[in-house]
């Protein structure tokens, strides 16, 4: 029997967020909570709670998808690669099955932002579109005629646990990442590389809002905090760029929210481009922070 309404969960490092659309993508539900961070049993427990309440909306059955942290490990089924770490190594998809009584589908969190972006937001008219997440964490997604490349591993798009490319002599010693490993190019593009960055740098404590609010006031410091990030993230997205050659890049995530990035971006990512005319198309989100939930509402499509 077919389904019509779709159920989303988005399960962040902060929020879990919810949505129900409806047979013609409109909203008929939407809402959030925060995430009980560290406690297991409390997100299965808080998913439940919003999927009963979603679940008013679709006259008592619908299609479940939920975006996580990581991913699920195709070969054994567990949960892998997730910043938040009270995840890994949980039978996550079973675990949340039984607790809502059906089956759901479960992706990457940045897979899913591609996807919402990819099927009726900044990148619908692309064939291939590579999303980008940079937030807390960096993540990535990759989408080919409006279907998710997930890979053998389910690892793909994780540009953010590969090394920053091209780095200069300030770049050393690399900064250790959460993964264990040194210099991944989540510890330099993220909103949380960038204020760790500043500490390093300035010996300020400033979040990435209140950096991005003072180089607009004409702090230099700030200024130059945000060209160091820019160009990192030239350099990451010049590697992406060379390996897939994307259509569009949908950036997403609160630094997509920096206006700069859209006009800089292209022009330092040309010199490491390896064509001889790069023209990149890079977009900001249509749904902006709904996309990923938006993306996991879409899982069974």
């Amino acid at each position: 029997m077919k389904v019509c309404n779709k159920i989303g969960i988005d399960l962040g490092g902060t929020k879990i967020a919810a949505i129900v659309l409806s047979a013609t993508g409109g909203v008929l539900f939407e809402t959030r909570v925060a995430t009980p961070r560290g406690n297991y049993q409390g997100v299965i427990a808080s998913i439940h709670a919003l999927v009963q309440q979603a679940m008013t909306f679709c006259n008592g059955e619908a299609t479940i998808g939920i975006g996580i942290p990581g991913s699920q490990s195709p070969q054994t089924g567990l949960i892998q690669n997730a910043n938040s770490t009270w995840m890994n190594g949980q039978d996550f998809r079973s675990d949340i099955a039984a607790a809502l009584g059906q089956p759901v589908k479960l992706a990457n969190d940045a897979n899913c932002f591609a996807l919402s972006e990819s099927y009726d937001g900044a990148a619908c008219d692309a064939k291939t579109v590579f999303g980008v997440i940079i937030g807390t964490g960096c993540g990535g997604g990759l989408i080919v005629d409006r279907k998710l490349a997930t890979g053998r591993h389910a690892i793909a798009g994780e540009w953010g646990h590969t090394p920053l490319p091209w780095p200069d002599e300030s770049e050393f010693p690399a900064p250790i990442c959460w993964c264990g490993r040194k210099g991944c190019l989540e510890v330099w593009v993220s909103g949380s590389g960038l204020e760790r960055d500043c500490k390093t740098v300035s010996g300020m404590h400033f979040t990435a809002d209140e950096i991005s609010e003072r180089a607009s006031s004409g702090d230099e410091v700030c200024r130059d905090l945000l060209n160091r990030h820019c160009d990192r993230l030239a350099r990451g997205l010049a590697m992406i760029s060379n390996i897939i050659d994307p259509d569009v890049i949908v950036l997403g995530g609160g630094l997509s929210k920096m206006n700069h990035l859209y006009t800089q971006l292209p022009q330092l990512m040309e010199p490491y481009i390896f064509a001889d005319h790069f023209s990149p198309d890079i977009r900001s989100p249509v749904h902006g922070d709904a996309s990923g939930v938006r993306g996991a509402a879409r899982l069974w499509d």
